[in-house]
């Protein structure tokens, strides 16, 4: 039997609401960022130090996570990204370097999503029919199709927006400037664009 639709709705915004407060991991990726840039600053710009700082606080994270039995494939990408972006800057010896990883994963996120819509498989469809458990059905809804496709651009806007701003900090060289612009654009970023887009997904929906 087909789910009502105010059923639906109170399904999607406890899906929504599960995805805003399921986002520790959006917040708990900032923290390495400013440990690397507070090290580097205070051992007189050591690139090295700022990145072991960043690495031991990337393996408190993670055992934190494993300690609160969290998936372990997410807990080990998290802190590969960190000792890769640790890395990185170490070997060009350019402080911003750490931060170029996500610049390039949010400028690969933002095509992906754009590249989704246009095939008509929005990720934000994908991912709430996951959390709905009607999986695929929504495409066969060409008002629910279309409502996805309008929804996901804010997502594309958010990968634009952090593209954007942590591209200008990092080919001008401000070190601090894109610690900051990391802490803004994560997890707050995040979750306007998860109110966005279910403004949009429930007022494109008909009751």
């Amino acid at each position: 039997m087909p789910t009502p639709p105010e059923c639906a709705e109170h399904a999607n915004s406890e899906s929504l609401l599960q995805l805003l407060g399921g986002a520790r991991p959006a917040i708990e990726a900032t923290i390495p960022p400013v440990v690397f840039v507070l090290a580097w600053m205070l051992s007189g710009n050591d690139i090295v130090i700022g990145g072991a700082a960043a690495t031991l606080s990337g393996l408190i994270i993670a055992g934190f996570a494993l300690y609160q039995r969290r998936r372990l494939t997410s807990v080990i990408f998290g802190l590969l990204a960190v000792v890769a972006s640790a890395a990185v800057a170490v070997y060009t010896g350019n402080a911003v370097d750490f931060f170029l990883l996500r610049l390039l994963s949010n400028a690969a996120s933002m095509l992906a999503w754009i590249a989704s819509i246009m095939v008509r498989w929005p990720f934000l469809g994908i991912v709430l029919g996951a959390l709905l458990g009607t999986k695929t059905t929504w495409r066969k809804d060409p008002v629910i199709l279309r409502a996805y496709n309008r929804a996901s651009w804010f997502w594309v806007a958010q990968y634009g927006v952090r593209v954007i701003v942590l591209g200008y900090f990092w080919a001008t060289g401000h070190v601090i400037g894109l610690s900051v612009a990391h802490i803004l654009l994560s997890y707050p970023l995040f979750a306007l664009s998860l109110i966005a887009s279910g403004w949009m997904l429930f007022g494109s929906i008909p009751k």
